[in-house]
């Protein structure tokens, strides 16, 4: 017989032992794939039997993938913001997409913390994080940020968090940009065996099903398709590299889909994306949901990326990040509900707040004066809107797909599991009453507790960056009186009696913000208002510019004021851009409008002939397309 060599036995323990805590404990590689303007109904693994996304779809059917993930905004550069730092929009004061405001310098981009532990950061390329604090930002959170970025510039076994991002899915490709620009950047470029046929796709109920529009709509199946095609080759270079065993992939989309009634929308379709993460066998620990196909019902938002990062690298998450970990032991238990937004978009004002719960998504509307396909520039000049346009006033639509087009409701709730096109409003449905005031309550609490500062308007944000930032601003409730604020931007949309008398009653409130929402909630009540004409002639005089400029508005329409005329008009005229382009889009979503006409047109001759600065031409283009149909001025995108 052999003798047993017990210390033999005893080393090779220890070693295999030491072996599989050095695995545990060594620090992941974490790579971002990120597309844009993507909602998950366009993908294979969520169930669009359609789509060509057989990358995507393996990292889905060998880890998990979240049925319910949500962008913390509607549109690219807010949603971006969110992401980088960690903080949602409405605490930073970056909502409105194209804005411009600073950020606190205590406040980093999260990969800044990522290289004080040790990691290199790259990034493949795109920033857009919508703020004057971009350069900062960029600069301390990346070793390089550019179209050749990657992790193979990084220190030997040192470990790297890199984002790749692909533009093919992006609204320029999918709707906004000529088709033959779309032939260039997406059908040249993509595999003939990986397209699909516009006769094969499945055509959202709020579109007409056409020929013309099944051809626009296949723009989207293929520019997902072509990202999906490209993520194939930043996953074969991983596994050349031989990293694949040691990196924690995550893949997303940037926000729901680029193209009318998602994008840039308050409601689910503009919130939900697509979210997998994939784990290799050395740490399959880290992940609370198993793998190997998992789907999780868990409510994630982008608000959660950054200190899941930072737990992941062992560094230390600041105060200032609420969001939660997602992965590791110490992983944050799912919430039961989150608070989303949306703002405005290209200089168009609007504010949106959303709680969901996964299945019922409730939506408040502040601003229900205007459609949900309200104007903007980068919509209106794509093929699909002008199609959706003739199709209006043709006739063609049936009353769901005109509903886009008209005034809102103050209130929507949608059942996605029933309803995931979010067709059937269920708010006004007595069955739902119980619903609705709970979610509306959970809504109003998040509002009041994270200080939302984007209920200000932008002439606002803009005048307190001169000096500080927003997100310090809103702390200070001296300053900032958030509930007096949300008190009276709760009535508008409310077309009621008694939510006309408390309006009228608060333009004389010495708060100057409220009579700014008051003034917003009377673009709301129609012709009932006449019934305050005299209180609102005196309203007038009032010496916060935001809120004379929309009470000229409500007082010229359906009071032809001469007064309130005059006052649209020199706002129109006005050098400050924020308040020019208010007026604008007052004086555009009313009945009269044509008396603003030689106003808004001075200001384009004006930017053309460099006597004044161009921040409010989209928005008098908008409003001269939409009063006479005059031709937009084109600008290709990407």
């Amino acid at each position: 017989m052999h003798r047993i060599n017990i210390t033999g036995i005893f080393l090779l323990m220890l070693f295999l032992g030491s072996h599989t805590v050095s695995a545990q404990n060594k620090r992941p590689n974490i790579l971002w794939l990120v597309i844009e303007d993507t909602s998950p109904q366009f993908i294979g693994c969520y169930g669009n039997s359609q789509a060509k996304t057989p990358n995507i779809d393996a990292l889905a059917k060998q880890g998990i993938r979240f049925s319910n993930a949500f962008s913390t905004g509607t549109v690219c550069s807010p949603s971006r913001s969110a992401i980088i730092t960690g903080v949602r929009t409405y605490e930073l004061g970056t909502g409105n997409h194209r804005s411009n405001y600073p950020l606190p310098d205590f406040i980093k981009g999260f990969p800044y913390y990522l290289r004080q532990a040790g990691y290199y950061t790259s990034n493949n390329k795109k920033t857009d994080y919508n703020t004057s604090s971009a350069g900062r930002i960029t600069r301390e959170a990346w070793h390089e940020s550019s179209g050749k970025a990657g992790w193979w510039n990084r220190e030997p076994g040192q470990p790297f968090f890199a984002v790749f991002n692909f533009e093919d899915s992006h609204q320029s490709r999918t709707m906004t940009n000529p088709y033959y620009l779309y032939q260039k950047q997406v059908l040249e470029l993509l595999p003939e065996e990986k397209q699909v046929a516009a006769k094969d796709i499945a055509v959202p109920p709020f579109f007409r099903d056409s020929d013309s529009m099944r051809k626009q709509l296949a723009r989207i199946y293929n520019g997902i398709g072509l990202a999906d095609h490209r993520i194939g080759k930043v996953l074969d270079s991983l596994r050349k590299d031989h990293l694949l065993d040691s990196t924690i992939i995550f893949f997303y989309a940037d926000h729901g889909e680029g193209m009318p009634r998602a994008k840039t929308n308050g409601i689910d379709l503009g919130h939900r994306v697509p979210f997998i993460v994939w784990f290799p066998e050395m740490y399959k620990h880290l992940s609370p949901w198993g793998t190997g196909g998992t789907v999780s019902a868990d409510l994630v938002c982008f608000a959660d990326l950054a200190p899941t990062l930072l737990q992941l690298a062992g560094a230390t998450i600041p105060g200032y990040m609420k969001g939660r970990v997602l992965l590791s032991k110490n992983a944050t238990p799912a919430p039961g509900s989150m608070l989303l937004s949306s703002d405005g978009s290209e200089g168009v004002s609007e504010l949106c707040r959303t709680v969901t719960n996964g299945r019922y998504s409730y939506t408040r509307v502040f601003m229900p004066f205007m459609p949900e396909l309200f104007y903007k520039k980068y919509f209106d000049y794509s093929d699909i809107m002008q199609l959706m346009r003739a199709d209006l006033k043709n006739n063609l639509l049936g009353k769901e797909q005109k509903a886009p087009f008209e005034e809102r409701s103050p209130e929507y709730l949608f059942d996605i599991s029933k309803d995931p096109w979010q067709m059937h409003n269920l708010a006004e449905d007595p069955a739902f009453r119980e619903v609705v005031a709970q979610m509306r309550a959970e809504m109003n609490a998040g509002i009041l507790r994270d200080k939302d500062v984007l209920f200000l308007p932008e002439y606002e944000l803009a005048r307190i960056s001169e000096k500080s930032t927003p997100y310090v601003f809103r702390e200070d409730s001296t300053r900032y009186p958030v509930r007096q604020v949300l008190d009276a931007a709760s009535l508008s949309g409310l077309r009621s009696p008694d939510a006309l008398k408390r309006q009228v009653a608060l333009l004389g409130s010495p708060q100057p913000y409220v009579r700014y929402w008051a003034a917003l909630g009377l673009k709301s009540q129609g012709a009932a208002v006449k019934a305050y004409a005299r209180q609102l002639k005196a309203a007038l005089k009032d010496n916060y510019p935001p809120a004379r400029v929309v009470l000229a508005s409500v007082c010229y329409d359906l009071l032809k004021d001469g007064e309130a005329e005059a006052i649209l008009n020199r706002a129109i005229g006005d050098d400050n851009m924020h308040l020019s382009r208010l007026a604008i889009q007052m004086a555009q979503y009313q009945q009269h409008r044509n008396a603003f006409v030689p106003a808004v047109t001075r200001v384009i001759t004006e930017v053309e002939q460099k006597k004044r600065k161009p921040g409010a031409r989209e928005a008098a283009e908008m409003f001269l397309y939409s009063v006479k149909g005059a031709p937009l001025h084109y600008n290709a995108f990407w």
